[in-house]
């Protein structure tokens, strides 16, 4: 089966979940007002390729490190209501029906933990994800990554893996990213497509001729 491809935050997504998840956490004061500027500066690290992932990991997790993995699951839905699905592109919605309907298999592969990325998967109708897995001790999470991280090179070989195990194959795959840290997998896929992508990526789409699309924000105020 054909397969189309995802990333998720600010492809999908007008906004970074993971950011979205920290301002959640300082609104139901599990976390303190600083926490929103920690996660900014360790952004700007993403996005100049700089950012240690298990650093970033280990802080996003800390404040519900004392939380069991089924209360962190409670916190989920509201989560969802008021944070992502208001930010989720109507045209990556539109697009994800399209591709469906064409018989396309849908796979969400994030540098963002597990947790948040299945959240939102389901929303959208996506069954297959590949995203950070955390270690689990005593049902809470220990803030240290499990596994092949989702990340750069990561997502290539997590996905290769994937594929080996679902027995598919990159045969006509299309993938939608926004980053320039997705470079490695855009470059292994029959059909990249630059969604909504950071300078560096338009650049290196423009040169290789690759599609860029960008999509509209929503309007949180009207949503909401």
């Amino acid at each position: 089966m054909t397969l189309a491809i995802y990333d998720l935050d600010e492809t999908l997504l007008a906004g970074d979940s993971c950011t979205l998840f920290c301002e959640y956490l300082v609104e139901i004061g599990l976390a303190d007002d600083d926490f929103i500027q920690r996660d900014a500066q360790m952004m700007t690290r993403y996005e100049e390729q700089t950012l240690d992932l298990n650093d970033y990991i280990r802080f996003l997790v800390e404040p519900v490190l004392q939380l069991k993995t089924t209360d962190i699951d409670l916190l989920m839905p509201r989560f969802l209501d008021q944070y992502i699905v208001p930010n989720l592109y109507p045209e990556a919605i539109q697009m994800l029906v399209q591709h469906k309907q064409q018989g396309l298999r849908q796979v969400i592969i994030s540098a963002t933990v597990e947790f948040i990325v299945n959240t939102i998967a389901k929303q959208l109708g996506i069954d297959d994800v590949l995203a950070i897995q955390l270690h689990v001790n005593n049902q809470r999470y220990t803030g240290e990554v499990s596994g092949i991280p989702t990340f750069r090179e990561g997502k290539v070989e997590r996905l290769m893996n994937w594929m080996a195990e679902q027995r598919e194959t990159l045969e006509g795959a299309l993938f939608y990213s926004d980053s320039i840290n997705d470079l490695p997998l855009l470059e292994k896929i029959e059909f990249p497509i630059a969604t909504n992508p950071d300078q560096p990526l338009i650049e290196i789409a423009i040169k290789r001729n690759w599609p860029v699309v960008q999509w509209t924000a929503p309007n949180v105020n009207d949503v909401q």
